[in-house]
């Protein structure tokens, strides 16, 4: 067919379309799109028996495409100039600070980390909107179904817009008390992937990098923060021994760790930035005590050689700054290293009703390992069986499996 014969349909097609839908100006371009789609099939599929019909039909499937993707731009205008600041919607004045795209990381980072949000709406958030990961890969990462995180995530959405957020930082105090929030998230975010808390794997190399990456994201754009620096510290200190922590599948203890597979750059790095954070920081926070604690075993040559008075030291330190029964448990081993076995059983007693930690397995893990050493094998025997019935990680199970096998 002609293009002068396919033009010529063109006005009656355009009357058709704007009679039915109006919009003049996008009836235009499906018209265009339209005849620029007749031009390329006709002459392979042949002329269908009414063009003018053809041409409308086609049209019509455009004009609705642009109409979809006009509303849609629309929308994402309108929403981005209700979140954008009033005097960001106006130009800046000539010797006015830009606004960098530094700065929109990190907005877009706290905003994600809204105080309205519940931690794992956060995480969620944080993941999709500043991590780049699509919902598959979020709901993949907490074994949910990815309708169910689809459905977190927008209900986060949500929130944020009930709640009035803007994209703006807050001033300060707000701004430190949020970014706390944002330690807070990259914190979860890393301790899901490096001892999840289900499933047959025990490591997510996945979310540790990714909590790595944005933490380092975050440091770069707050290297005055001892904390920051403190929580990117303590991730390359604890990611450097991750290749060691597993053998064949099983769990490597600690101590049990062939030291010559840590990873000694990371461990620089982050025995490099403990020093300098604890040298200038004005007063010590949890992420650097962790950091420190992580240190001292990262620089221990061998397990035998690590200085247990001052990793107590520190873990009595984090306990008066930051008290929690997770702490408690932790210092309580130390405890046991320092004083022995006995002490530190005294240690988590302590802790032994407090309902954040009674049902995990770890306080019974820890009690079990306590009374073995003090030579309480059927006490140990329960404990361990303990621990083993409340764990959720197969890896960590087969663990303590083993660790019962061996009283018996």
């Amino acid at each position: 067919m002609r293009t002068e014969d396919v033009s010529g349909l063109a006005p009656l097609v355009l009357g058709a379309l704007v009679r039915r839908y109006g919009h003049f100006d996008l009836c235009e371009d499906a018209v265009q799109e339209a005849l620029l789609a007749a031009a390329r099939q006709w002459p392979e599929e042949g002329r269908p028996d009414d063009p003018k019909a053809w041409l409308i039909r086609v049209g019509s499937r455009r004009l609705v495409d642009l109409l979809r993707s006009q509303e849609s731009r629309q929308r994402r205008e309108e929403q981005d100039r209700r979140l954008t600041p009033v005097d960001r919607q106006v130009a800046p004045a000539p010797d006015a600070d830009p606004v960098t795209a530094d700065d929109d990381a990190l907005t877009l980072l706290v905003l994600c980390c809204h105080p309205a949000l519940s931690p794992s709406s956060q995480v969620a958030l944080t993941l999709r909107a500043v991590g780049g990961l699509t919902t598959a890969e979020i709901a993949r990462a907490f074994f949910v179904p990815e309708a169910t995180m689809a459905q977190r995530i927008s209900r986060a959405k949500a929130t944020i817009r009930r709640a009035g957020a803007t994209f703006a930082l807050p001033d300060e105090p707000e701004l430190g008390e949020r970014m706390r929030a944002v330690l807070h998230v990259l914190y979860l975010v890393f301790n899901e992937g490096y001892a999840a808390s289900s499933g047959a794997e025990l490591h997510r190399r996945d979310l540790t990098a990714e909590a790595v990456r944005l933490a380092r994201e975050v440091h770069r754009l707050r290297p005055a923060d001892a904390e920051v620096a403190g929580l990117l510290a303590l991730m390359l200190l604890t990611e450097a021994r991750r290749a060691a922590r597993v053998r064949d599948g099983d769990l490597v203890p600690l101590d049990e760790q062939d030291r010559d597979l840590w990873d000694r750059d990371l461990v620089a790095e982050g025995v490099a930035l403990v020093e300098a954070t604890l040298a200038a920081s004005p007063a010590l926070g949890p992420y650097q005590l962790q950091a420190a604690i992580a240190a001292v075993h990262d620089e221990a040559p061998s397990a035998e050689d690590t200085d247990w008075h001052q990793v107590l030291a520190l873990y009595d330190l984090l306990e008066r700054v930051a008290p929690n029964p997770m702490t408690t448990l932790n210092r309580a081993v130390a405890v046991a290293e320092v004083h022995g076995p006995s002490a530190g059983l005294a240690v988590l007693d302590t802790v032994a009703d407090d309902e954040r930690l009674a049902d995990h397995h770890r306080l019974h893990a820890a009690r079990a390992f306590l009374l073995e050493r003090a030579g309480e094998v059927d006490a140990a025997r329960d404990a361990y069986r303990e621990a083993v019935r409340r764990a959720t990680s197969r890896v960590e199970q087969r663990h303590l499996e083993r660790r019962l096998s061996r009283l018996r």
